[in-house]
This record gives structure tokens, C-alpha cells and sequence, in this order.
């Protein structure tokens, strides 16, 4: 299976390592697996799987903000601009960061291995600093405040889930029994 999940530093030349620099914060999740993974593969993975279809059916039924499996394909392919509430910010080969107000999402794939051939996979967020508290400082607010414990959970649940989808998409198929 896949190394454990861990929360790391943001990797060197990381698309969100711009907004750490601002102030934003920002968080950074990884794991390992013993495959070669595309970030096309990767993308399409982590927003095809059933846990983030279920946020995809929340944006859909109470922002107007609709996606399907074969959007999520496309964004893969660099062939989409917007995803249900985000917007493509910036992707290449190894990394795509999306937009959707204040928050920022971005994934990466890049090999971590060759002899057996395995793949880091990372999942990130961004929080931009909203209005300025008392002292003119940019704050986060309360909801971010709030919200914070929750955040980090599901990353970590979505990563996972990715993983394991990516880990059950290459296991040969059993012969049924004769």
C-alpha cells in the first residue's frame, strides 16, 4: 500500500509557497506510493473520489456550482479553466492550484523512487488573510478560527481517499471462483 500520510513542508518550487510568502495560511499533506502516478491520474483520482463527491454535491445544491467525473477528467488533462467553485489558477505537468475566493487548493505528483518506482503525492490548501483586525494586521477571522480542526481532517481524508483509489486502480482483477 502507500506510505503514511503525514503533514510536510511545502516541497521546493510549490505553486502555495507564494502565499506562505504573503502571510496566507497554508498547510501541506503527503504520502507515498509505490507507483507511478501522473498528476493527470493524480487530479482525476482526488476529484472523482466518492468522499469529494460528496463536497461536489454540497457545492452544486447550495452555490449553484455543478461538476461531473468527466469535468474532473478534463481539468486533469489541462482542457478545463473553471471546476465547480474553483478556478484554474495555474497548472504544468506536476502541479495544479485552483482558486475560489480566499482559499486555494493545489496538488502535486512527482516521482519519489525508482527501484521499486513510487510517487509522492501532495495536497495543500491556501487561506488568504481577510480584512485587517484592530491593529491594521490582516486577519483570518473566526470561522477560520473554527473551522481549522475540521480542515485538517478532511485533507487528510481526501488524500487518503485519492491514495486508495489510486492503490486500487492498478491491483489485478480476482478470476471468479470456478
Amino acid at each position: 500500500m502507500a506510505s503514511s500520510l503525514h503533514p510536510c513542508a511545502l516541497p521546493a518550487g510549490a505553486f502555495l509557497d507564494a502565499y506562505a510568502q504573503r502571510g496566507a495560511y497554508t498547510d501541506c499533506y503527503a504520502v507515498e506510493l509505490p507507483r507511478l502516478v501522473t498528476q493527470g491520474e493524480f487530479i482525476a483520482a482526488f476529484y472523482t473520489t466518492s468522499v469529494f463527491k460528496i463536497e461536489r454535491w454540497l457545492l452544486a445544491r447550495f452555490l449553484s456550482k455543478p461538476s461531473t467525473d468527466a469535468e474532473a477528467h478534463r481539468l486533469a488533462a489541462g482542457k478545463l479553466a473553471t471546476f465547480a467553485a474553483w478556478s484554474v489558477e495555474r497548472q504544468d505537468p506536476d502541479q495544479l492550484l485552483l482558486a475560489a475566493g480566499r482559499t486555494r487548493s493545489w496538488l502535486m505528483a512527482s516521482a519519489a523512487g525508482t527501484s521499486p518506482p513510487s510517487t509522492k503525492l501532495h495536497f495543500g490548501s491556501a487561506v488568504v488573510p481577510g480584512r485587517s483586525d484592530s491593529s491594521g494586521n490582516p486577519g483570518m477571522g473566526w470561522q477560520f478560527r473554527v473551522l481549522l480542526g475540521f480542515h485538517k481532517v478532511y485533507s487528510r481524508v481526501l488524500l487518503a481517499a485519492a491514495c486508495r483509489k489510486l492503490a486500487h486502480a492498478v491491483r489485478p482483477k480476482r478470476a471468479p471462483p470456478q
